[in-house]
């Protein structure tokens, strides 16, 4: 898998399931819920997680590698990622995708937006 793929599997994801804002889904510790994380709404980054690993906690190079690139197109109050660590970069796509209002619609076209511009750069 590309991170150009990831990003479409994360997006048609978020088109099934739902955008999730202020956490990575809905009881992400299944304290409640037995649904598999994947059939929940989602942050985009559990998307991205998701689709790669099948959770929405398990870091990998692909996931990271996919946050990193799309970090580096979001911009949160006019400003871009300004740091380059893994942490920071998952904080400031989550920040985005937290903003009041943000709705599938526009999660999906970033995502959609963002596969097409990585595979140009490919």
């Amino acid at each position: 898998m590309t991170v150009p793929a990831v990003f479409r599997a994360a997006a048609r994801l978020i088109v099934a399931n739902g955008h999730h804002q202020g956490d990575y889904c809905p009881d992400p510790f299944d304290r409640v819920s037995k649904s598999p994380h994947a059939l929940r709404p989602l942050s985009i980054v559990a998307a991205i997680r998701c689709v790669v690993s099948g959770s929405p906690h398990r870091e990998t190079p692909l996931a990271e590698a996919a946050v990193r690139d799309l970090a580096g197109r979001l911009e949160v109050d006019g400003e871009g990622a300004w740091n380059d660590e893994s942490f920071w970069l998952e904080l400031h796509v989550a920040n985005w995708g937290d903003v009041e209002g943000r709705t599938v619609e526009s999660v999906v076209a970033v995502l959609e937006a963002a596969a097409d511009a990585s595979e140009v750069a490919a």
